[in-house]
């Protein structure tokens, strides 16, 4: 992880662990990707527990429209629900 100051909406290792299988990896053969998944998870899950504005994030997470654009392809592709069941099976056991 980066050396940036941890959020209260930070994930854990433990749902991190459960989140990364449903997070697309970058594309092989492709340009490297610059920012790590787990930092565009983190930040688009502070935007959503603040309720700001996208340009609004704070300066130490990956910029704003970079997230966004994952937010969105991500959401287009479903990833979103397929988290949002995987942690509510987690929350049950």
């Amino acid at each position: 992880m980066s050396s940036r100051r941890s959020y209260p909406s930070d994930l854990s290792d433990a749902e991190w662990a459960l989140l990364e299988p449903l997070i697309p990896a970058p594309k092989p053969g492709g340009r490297p990707a610059k920012v790590p998944r787990r930092e565009i998870v983190n930040a688009i899950l502070y935007v959503l527990e603040n309720g700001i504005k996208w340009r609004a994030m704070p300066h130490d997470l990956p910029h704003w429209s970079t997230v966004y654009h994952y937010f969105r392809k991500w959401q287009k592709e479903g990833i979103w629900e397929k988290a949002v069941q995987a942690l509510a099976r987690q929350d049950r056991e």
